[in-house]
């Protein structure tokens, strides 16, 4: 399947991180399912998409979106809290349920008895390995990771996690995907023995060398902050990103 076959995208999870990436995806044209376990919690996610500060209200406020595409995003916007109704007929699914291996697992079973046997499936996982995510279905050359940074409207990375046994085809549509919805694709290895992938190995290290200066009395966290936005260019500094 390729990404001009991608039409229809079920996204399982609409929390802080899922409610957005439902808004990216109607954003860029696909038609979305919103599935989460209750009323209350799809109710929570129609607001974050609506009013919160990276939500489709104040990007017309800004002039960042014109009202009829806030209105043709949201009109392709729907939700339910059956998952058989969210995957039926879907070309594509994303995972963003509470960052938790064995949830996963479930939903990823779940998902791939309900879901059409073209569709690709992805994780939004922080770094959960996706080869056993992968392998817990019968289609492991159509599973990948599409792990997305916060906030999902804004920051441009799409850190795409491959295991061994997917399927080229599954990657490139997927990277095609990413670069419609404005990111910045960039394909890395599942490491099945570390969590984090690649970003969150990183910015764990850097993080822990903080805390340990700090601990230390080497300098203060904002003096750590301060340092790594002038010094490097960062938007903010380690601490300031923990909190």
């Amino acid at each position: 399947m390729s990404a001009a076959d991608v039409k229809t995208i079920a996204v399982t999870g609409v929390g802080v991180m899922g409610a957005v990436i439902a808004q990216v995806y109607a954003l860029s044209g696909y038609s979305v399912r919103m599935h989460d376990l209750s009323a209350a919690r799809l109710d929570w996610a129609w607001d974050r998409i609506e009013n919160h500060r990276f939500g489709v209200k104040r990007a017309v406020e800004i002039g960042r979106l014109s009202r009829d595409d806030a209105d043709a995003a949201l009109e392709r916007l729907t939700a339910t809290t059956d998952l058989e109704e969210a995957t039926s007929g879907v070309d594509f699914v994303l995972e963003a349920v509470f960052e938790d291996f064995g949830l996963k697992v479930d939903v990823f079973k779940a998902v791939d008895r309900l879901a059409p046997p073209h569709a690709i499936l992805t994780s939004n996982t922080a770094g959960l390995s996706i080869a056993a995510l992968a392998h817990a279905t019968n289609r492991p050359s159509q599973v990948m990771g599409w792990h997305w940074f916060q906030p999902a409207s804004v920051m441009k990375l799409a850190e795409l996690v491959v295991h061994d046994g997917v399927a080229p085809e599954t990657v490139a549509t997927v990277e095609a995907m990413a670069r419609r919805c404005g990111k910045n694709p960039v394909v890395v290895k599942d490491d099945i023995y570390h969590w984090g992938f690649v970003a969150n190995r990183i910015y764990g290290a850097v993080r822990r060398e903080a805390r340990d200066i700090v601990a230390q009395g080497i300098a203060t966290r904002e003096q750590v902050d301060q340092i790594m936005k002038d010094g490097f260019r960062w938007p903010m500094g380690p601490f300031e990103g923990i909190e």
